[in-house]
């Protein structure tokens, strides 16, 4: 039982402090001019001014309430290291006897894993979540149990009570590391890109000054280097191809480091190319060539040359050949001394009319044998005798003329295997393109027809020669599209796809593995002409390997999800495709740092008074004491009891009835004034 005096003022206390001040002048106006009741007075506005307060006795019975205590347990990754859980878990068992064996006190366990998405340990969150859920009137210590390495400082809340650091690790722990300070995302192909890197020693290291580094692309043999400790190190590295290039770093692990979690790191850059150059001549002016030209040139990544024959040598007409354009066409400069500088070569409606020799057209053969590019994109020419199928072209070109044009509408169509084929494949809604007006009958001789025309003939022919593509367009009717001919048809996304397919983007190749790796999770792509493949091999950074069997999503595209049970590098296979990808971030930030330390919660614990203390020294004892007092000293922690309560039941008693206070000043008035009416008589 507890008693308290509480007032419920009949007006405000303003109010009441006003007529206190009248109360006393009219004392004190009284006491001036020696009237012998003054005294009366005053006890009789005293009274009533004490009526107007409303005093009460307040009895309430409370029921104490316990203190509680929070024990937080780091269970992250970095704690996995050496016997860190275990020193943990037992910690924390032993806390927790001490405290129950204590009166009127109760335990709260939190155990805090690793952040979502490589956020580390979110230790702050934790403790703020659980003072949501409990009444910070009854927190009377709060106890971590962690390495110290803490990743959310900035979300520690208002704090209650005493906040303690129990350190695990030990203090001859070592660790090396390697750290990769900048790793772009993308690099362009044949330009080295910089990376810098470091190798630093944590800890209670031992004075080395260097040590070994190995680097490895895509999963090939490594390449190993000396490398020096605590210094930056600037790396140039030129990607081997376009596409995704994984590199890996790798450090030896050393004797008696703490873990090796942290010395291999993962690089993943996409290979771009600068510039793709690209060579357009145009046999003869036509609407077609301004449609290949607009497309080239809306590709920011395309540096286009591009010539029109616009008089051909057997023209007679007596006009001088410097006055028929504003520079000469360039031939042996392009097709001899700077063919190697393309990617792709066009011929649109190009015939032979002695511009070019044979000699210079048999150098183009030989650039697209070793690895260039040649389209043909075949008008009326294609199936003349002046064709440029008659000339040493012919032993690349896919498909052979047979001098016939034919000239009527049709829709050009996709065929089964250019619905498996990145080049056409998703090129939707067929039925509803626009016709095309021409086409030129040709026999294919290899290579693959991906899109037909009229009767199902050859429209769109691709092949594979030496180290080179070349690919056949059996019309010159592909502007009638860009030009919203009966509704016209995807001749940007066909037309641009079919260019960079020629320059082997690697996107786009037929045959291919790949992974996108989000996280721990990868998918797993495998894009293919055949109708079925195999079960995909999956090779852990342990060394174990997994199938996993994908299914079609589209013709020609199978895919799968996969999640990694460790981070590292993986290697996929199937047939003979082969593909690397490395999983989980570069650097992890669990092990950036795995050093136990109590330097970054350090500020926090002495702003509550707490103490950080090691565990290898011994648990220490428990104490009680005050608010705002130290709450650590030598071998000892201490908590705060809140003194938190519960209230049962409120009883109150008027301290001035109406009735009392009535008599009381009806009394002291009538007394005033006798007194000082018999002082008159």
């Amino acid at each position: 039982m507890t008693g308290s005096i509480v007032f419920d003022p009949l007006l405000p206390w303003v109010i009441i402090a006003v007529l206190a001040a009248m109360a006393a002048f009219g004392v004190a106006l009284a006491l001036w001019r020696g009237l012998q009741g003054w005294a009366l007075r005053a006890l009789a506005a005293l009274v009533v001014l004490a009526a107007m307060a409303q005093p009460s006795y307040q009895v309430e019975d409370r029921a104490p309430l316990s203190n509680i205590v929070l024990i937080v347990e780091d269970k992250s990754a970095s704690q996995s290291l050496g016997d860190r859980l275990d020193e943990t878990t037992n910690a924390a068992v032993a806390l927790a006897a001490q405290l129950n064996a204590r009166d009127n006190t109760e335990i709260r366990r939190i155990e805090v894993r690793d952040g979502e998405g490589d956020t580390g340990t979110l230790l702050m969150s934790a403790v703020s979540d659980a003072l949501a859920e409990e009444p910070r009137g009854r927190i009377a210590g709060i106890f971590l149990l962690s390495d110290g390495r803490v990743h959310d400082l900035e979300r520690t809340p208002d704090l209650p009570a005493p906040l303690h650091l129990l350190l695990t690790g030990k203090e001859t722990d070592w660790d090396r590391r390697l750290i990769v300070k900048n790793a772009p995302a993308f690099a362009i192909l044949g330009e080295p890109v910089t990376l810098t890197l470091r190798v630093e020693d944590d800890g209670a290291a031992p004075q080395e000054s260097s040590t070994v580094i190995d680097i490895s692309v895509d999963g090939e043999e490594p390449q190993r280097f000396d490398m020096p400790i605590g210094q930056d190190i600037e790396l140039p590295i030129t990607l081997p191809h376009g596409g995704l290039n994984v590199i890996q770093f790798t450090v030896p692990t050393a004797e008696d480091e703490l873990t090796d979690r942290n010395n291999t790191a993962l690089v993943q850059i996409n290979g771009v190319r600068d510039r793709l150059r690209v060579l357009l001549v145009s046999g003869e002016p036509h609407a077609g060539g301004r449609t290949w030209r607009n497309l080239l040139k809306s590709d920011s990544s395309v540096d286009l040359v591009h010539f029109t024959i616009l008089r051909p040598p057997e023209k007679q007409d007596g006009v001088p050949v410097t006055e028929l354009s504003l520079i000469a066409f360039p031939t042996r400069e392009l097709f001899l001394e700077k063919i190697e500088d393309f990617d792709l070569i066009i011929f649109d409606r190009y015939k032979r009319r002695g511009i070019l020799p044979a000699i210079y057209l048999d150098n183009v053969r030989n650039y697209v044998e070793e690895g260039g590019a040649v389209l043909v994109a075949a008008g009326p020419d294609f199936a003349s005798a002046d064709s440029i199928y008659r000339s040493p072209l012919a032993d690349i070109i896919p498909a052979e003329p047979t001098a016939r044009v034919i000239e009527r509408g049709y829709r050009p169509g996709i065929t089964d295997l250019g619905e498996r084929h990145p080049v056409t494949s998703g090129l939707s809604g067929a039925d509803t393109w626009g016709r095309w007006m021409r086409q030129i009958e040709v026999e294919p001789i290899g290579g693959d027809v991906v899109m037909n025309g009229i009767d199902d003939k050859p429209l769109l022919v691709l092949d594979r020669v030496g180290e080179g593509r070349v690919a056949l367009i059996a019309s010159d009717h592909a502007w009638l599209w860009s030009r919203g001919f009966e509704g016209g048809g995807p001749q940007l996304d066909l037309l641009r796809r079919l260019a960079h397919w020629m320059m082997k983007e690697p996107e786009l190749e037929e045959e291919a593995l790949w992974a996108e790796p989000t996280g721990q999770t990868m998918r797993i792509i495998r894009r293919t002409l055949d109708e079925t493949i195999g079960a995909v091999t999956v090779t852990r950074p342990d060394g174990t390997e997994e199938e996993i069997t994908l299914e079609e999503v589209t013709p020609g595209r199978f895919e799968a999800l996969y999640t990694g049970p460790e981070i590292g590098l993986y290697r996929l296979a199937e047939g003979d495709q082969e593909a690397v990808v490395g999983l989980g971030p570069a650097a992890p930030r669990e092990f950036e740092q795995t050093i136990a330390s109590g330097e970054v919660l350090e500020p926090t614990v002495d702003g509550t008074n707490g103490g950080v203390r090691r565990l290898e020294d011994g648990l220490p004892t428990i104490r009680t004491v005050g608010e705002g007092r130290p709450a650590a000293g030598r071998g000892w922690l201490g908590i705060t009891p809140r003194e938190a309560f519960e209230t049962l039941d409120v009883t109150q008693t008027p301290m001035l009835p109406g009735w009392l206070v009535l008599l009381l000043a009806s009394g002291l008035i009538l007394g005033a004034w006798l007194r000082e009416g018999r002082r008159d008589s």
